[in-house]
């Protein structure tokens, strides 16, 4: 297959593109919540909350008028959207629930060597409702994942992992569950696995992951993380069936020794994004783990960004800080900034805010840019941004 040749200035404009930081905004309301969710197959939960959680974050950058509200309504009311394990814990589109029946499998186990407890816990959902951990009473300690927890709470989250319970709603972060087939539809619950072969369930994540990130390299990468079993082997497998295909197509980026790639499906939008030559002046505040930071030596080739997400680090050994989020101004990530933890009427503020090398501080558009998309970031924290603070 003919390989699409192009300058890395198209390709940061075709990745701002595809993921909606370019130009005026595509995705609007809740349709746009959901059309942007299905383009990139997922956006990844995370619990953190300083200036908003991850998903809310990742939505704000890209939705025009983006609300919190748009993404619970599509979650726990009109449940077109579910909590499942993607690319770690994730939002997704409901119609997605039968390609993962081979991680439920897996992560049946649990529940299969304590059938007892799992049906004890069945039964109390199925009379009583929707319940979280606390509302159990089983409290003998079990090793967990994150260490020693309540049997309630490892018996929710193993019942969740296989399939059986889902999220109802949360409140605050903690998960209420139920049935699943009280929250899934028939059709999809009981739909059997699409897969025939390991190789065929490879390829189709594989090709997920390409439309997650837009532009995506065969090469070890974070935007492979929560594939089970998948190795080098598996991954070259999968990007040969793909090419055999023709569902991807090479993209030669100049100055860039190893190939990306694209879905077949998406190059009408890159040939979109390249024929529009006109300067993006848009302003966006990147989450920390966007979909389009996910492989971030992808981005350090292609922006000249360097960017780790420093949470999880001693405070000592950080470079920037706590909760550091990247700014992109024009084709370019220019800044990023350590926001304050976000309280009640309190003003936006940072604790630092550090411009990249190279950028002209002193670029009038820029810097009219920057404080009208700080300003819109303030808006949806529901406060305002003190200019100053720069």
């Amino acid at each position: 297959m003919t390989a699409i040749s192009m300058t890395k200035s198209q390709a940061r404009r075709f990745l701002l593109f595809y993921h909606g930081l370019s130009g005026p905004f595509r995705f609007r309301g809740k349709e746009g919540v959901l059309s942007y969710i299905k383009r990139v197959g997922c956006i990844q939960f995370d619990p953190l909350n300083v200036v908003g959680p991850n998903p809310e974050l990742v939505l704000r950058s890209k939705v025009e008028d983006f609300e919190p509200a748009m993404l619970s309504e599509l979650l726990y009311q009109d449940r077109k959207l579910v909590d499942y394990w993607d690319k770690c814990m994730s939002i997704l589109p409901v119609k997605d629930w039968p390609y993962f029946s081979r991680l439920r499998e897996h992560h049946g186990a649990w529940c299969r060597a304590n059938e007892d407890v799992a049906e004890r816990v069945r039964t109390e959902i199925e009379s009583r409702g929707a319940l979280c951990s606390g509302d159990l009473d089983d409290n003998e300690k079990v090793d967990w994942a994150w260490g020693p927890t309540r049997l309630s709470r490892a018996a929710l989250e193993a019942m969740y992992h296989a399939g059986r319970l889902g999220v109802h709603h949360k409140s605050h972060t903690r998960k209420y569950y139920d049935l699943a087939e009280r929250l899934i539809p028939r059709e999809l619950l009981s739909a059997p696995d699409p897969f025939e072969t390991d190789g065929g369930y490879y390829a189709w994540f594989v090709l997920r992951r390409i439309g997650s990130v837009g532009l995506l390299w065969n090469r070890p990468s974070d935007a492979w993380i929560g594939i089970r079993g998948l190795k080098s082997r598996e991954r070259n497998e999968a990007f040969a069936l793909l090419s055999e295909e023709r569902k991807i197509v090479p993209v030669q980026v100049e100055g860039v020794q190893h190939p990306l790639y694209v879905r077949s499906e998406d190059v009408p939008l890159l040939e979109e994004a390249l024929s529009d030559d006109r300067p993006n002046e848009r302003t966006s505040v990147l989450a920390p783990l966007d979909n389009v930071m996910w492989d971030r030596n992808l981005i350090r080739e292609l922006f000249g960004f360097d960017y780790r997400w420093e949470v999880y680090k001693p405070a000592a050994e950080r470079q920037y800080g706590y909760y550091v989020l990247p700014v992109v101004y024009g084709e370019r990530i220019v800044a990023r900034f350590d926001p304050v933890k976000h309280r009640k009427n309190a003003p936006l503020s940072f604790h630092n805010w550090w411009w990249e090398d190279g950028i002209d501080t002193e670029d009038e558009r820029m810097k009219a840019s920057i404080e009208r998309g700080l300003e819109r970031f303030a808006g949806q924290l529901g406060t305002h941004y003190r200019a100053a603070e720069r």
